[in-house]
């Protein structure tokens, strides 16, 4: 998988950040970082003459530069086959080419490895890449002549030569199969040299790719090299339930990502007690059903699942073991369980209640705030008691309220100062205000007096309007001076 795959739009990864210029040839599992190449041989010592070479998907092979050719990671080199010349890619050269020799091939031997022939040049590089272009055609042709032939086998790749001679076809099949007539049918068909070749299902995920069920790419076909035997056991190691369908990956094998954990487990589970011998109470006895390993609690159950599961500390089980190897019963092993409290987490989930089908059910309308009664000026203020009789001008008011704000009938009250408010012109385009008609309920008021609001009909004493006068202002000459609001 190269940068393409892992793009984040316009060519950009979105691991490595180099848009493209990848130290180690991409982010792939048949790249290798030269870690080694900057560093200087030693005075009088040849560099390594066993090169690594790559070719598609992940098969490598060593072969040994005879002619000293300067080569450096990812030329083209044109290397020797049987029969005829391939081409591939320089995935390794000097020193570290020496180390993964002796990772990969111990017993390997320099002078009987395969020769490098030379650099390739363009024609070498237009036939090795029609060679890639017809090698999808060919697959699906060859998929026929094995459903022709009733052959129980799968062709899952094809893998031609850098020279158009020969091709490989690699394949799966759970019997051995007899495709002695289908190779006949093949050269007939391609008029090329066949060879098959068998992989297992784990080889041919690596080598189709695809996405796991944690929603990213293979492991096998990224970065792993290797293929591990899986059981089943890591995964009871791990407490995990044996669900082929869950435990098995595409290839219908078990998943690799079991043996990634499976020694953390394994060093975990060593402080446990064994779970193979049941606890024995006066309550009868109680035998294991699972262990949490996270938080360190071995959950037991009594014979005939009588009081459910008890949460049990690793310590605690092996101090019931050791009372029941001095014959020692307990009461209950809900003396010894472990009291845990129980936090519950708020659920972050789904907070704006995006997942709600019936979110917009609601119509969520503003409440209009009320707004305070102001006291207004021209009203008369309430009396303090309730029982206070009310004043006869309450129409006069009223009519008082009605009258326009620019109406100069309307009477203003003086101010702080006591000067009179001046004279406003009288407007020629306004109406003349029809006069009020009299109540024939209310009694005639004089001025000062308030409408009678006693049962017998008396009125009130009448109250006067005293106003307040300004002080004088002393003259120097000690006579005090009129206020400036009074004409004299």
């Amino acid at each position: 998988m190269g940068c393409t795959s892992c793009s984040s739009g316009g060519g950009t990864p979105k691991g490595c950040q180099n848009n493209g210029t990848c130290s180690s040839g991409g982010c792939n599992k048949l790249g290798v970082f030269d870690w080694l190449g900057n560093m200087q041989l030693p005075s009088g010592q040849a560099p390594y003459d066993i090169v690594e070479v790559r070719f598609k998907n992940s098969r490598k092979a060593f072969y040994r530069n005879n002619k000293d050719f300067s080569l450096q990671v990812g030329d083209v080199v044109v290397v020797e086959a049987s029969p005829g010349h391939d081409v591939g890619v320089v995935s390794v050269v000097g020193e570290l080419a020496r180390i993964q020799v002796k990772k990969k091939a111990p017993n390997f031997k320099s002078s009987e490895a395969k020769k490098i022939y030379r650099i390739a040049n363009q024609d070498d590089i237009e036939k090795w890449t029609r060679s890639r272009e017809l090698e999808k055609e060919v697959m699906y042709q060859s998929r026929t002549l094995a459903l022709n032939l009733n052959l129980n086998m799968k062709i899952s790749d094809v893998e031609y030569q850098g020279d158009l001679t020969k091709a490989t076809f690699y394949y799966t099949s759970d019997d051995r199969v007899d495709f002695r007539q289908l190779i006949k049918d093949m050269a007939d068909t391609f008029k090329i040299r066949v060879e098959m070749r068998q992989i297992g299902s784990r080889q041919e995920a690596s080598r189709l790719g695809g996405i796991g069920s944690c929603g990213r790419e293979l492991c096998c076909s990224t970065w792993l090299t290797d293929f591990r035997s899986v059981s089943t056991s890591a995964a009871r190691y791990q407490q995990l339930s044996l669900n082929p369908q869950k435990l098995a990956g595409q290839c219908g094998k078990l998943k690799c990502c079991l043996n990634y954990e499976l020694d953390m487990y394994l060093d975990a589970i060593k402080s446990f007690p064994a779970v193979d011998t049941k606890l024995y109470t006066e309550k009868g006895a109680a035998f294991h059903v699972k262990t949490d390993v996270f938080k360190r609690l071995m959950w037991y159950m009594y014979e005939g699942g009588v009081g459910g599961m008890i949460a049990l500390a690793p310590e605690r089980v092996a101090e019931v073991k050791e009372m029941n190897a001095n014959k020692q019963k307990p009461h209950d092993l809900k003396d010894f369980a472990k009291q845990e409290v129980v936090v519950v987490e708020p659920d972050y989930s789904n907070v704006d209640e995006q997942d709600s089908l019936n979110r917009f059910d609601n119509n969520f309308k503003k409440k209009k705030k009320k707004k305070p009664n102001r006291p207004n000026a021209n009203q008369p203020q309430a009396n303090a008691s309730s029982n206070a009789p009310k004043p006869a001008g309450n129409n006069e008011n009223k009519q008082r309220q009605q009258q326009p704000k620019g109406n100069p009938q309307a009477p203003k009250q003086a101010g702080a100062s006591g000067q009179k408010p001046a004279a406003q012109a009288p407007n020629p385009n306004q109406k003349p205000k029809p006069f009020p008609k009299p109540n024939p309920n209310q009694l005639p008021k004089t001025e000062g007096t308030a409408a009678p609001a006693n049962p017998d009909g008396t009125a009130p004493a009448p109250k006067r309007n005293k106003k307040r006068r300004p002080p004088r202002k002393p003259n120097p000459d000690g006579n005090r001076e009129k206020p400036s609001g009074n004409a004299e």
